[in-house]
């Protein structure tokens, strides 16, 4: 019977692989999986059974929302360089493309979508994460996939008509 240290050692790969997604920077995630390991760590007493890779995840997404909250309250100012425009059109356009696509859709849906294609989690697994019934991660789903598609295709995402 593993402990819950080498059932917890078991998830860092795919905490890893998730938060990588969630950030994009190799950094930024890193910093997130250890803090997040730290959290679980030292609320082992709080977990009562049930499926661990959950409880991780949803450690993760809550630390990283509040990674957000405290960024969106002081802007980044990032230095524009001669190259940039250079780097822009690289032979790796279609990723680009994709992570640009994500970059458009609203947190719990990039959230989602990431959960349920990078890492294979069933819609059950994703509401708990999240906290909202099955019914709304499908729909997050369906909402994401569809401005990334019309993203891809060049198109703009459609306004929703409010009565």
């Amino acid at each position: 019977m593993p402990t819950f240290r080498q059932e917890v050692e078991t998830t860092i790969p795919a905490l890893r692989r998730f938060a990588r997604a969630l950030t994009r920077d190799a950094e930024t995630a890193d910093d997130l999986v250890q803090d997040t390991l730290v959290r679980a760590l030292r609320s082992e007493h709080l977990f009562h059974g049930g499926d661990l890779r959950t409880w991780m995840y949803t450690i993760l997404a809550n630390l990283n929302r509040n990674r957000l909250r405290s960024l969106a309250r002081r802007p980044v100012l990032v230095p524009i360089d001669e190259n940039d425009a250079a780097a822009l059109g690289g032979s790796d356009n279609g990723g680009r493309d994709i992570e640009r696509g994500l970059a458009t859709l609203v947190d719990e849906q990039r959230d989602a979508l990431l959960l349920v294609a990078l890492e294979g989690l069933s819609y059950r697994e994703v509401a708990e994460i999240q906290g909202v019934p099955i019914g709304t991660v499908m729909s997050r789903l369906a909402r994401a996939r569809h401005q990334l598609k019309t993203f891809l295709e060049g198109g703009r995402p459609a306004l929703r008509r409010v009565k």
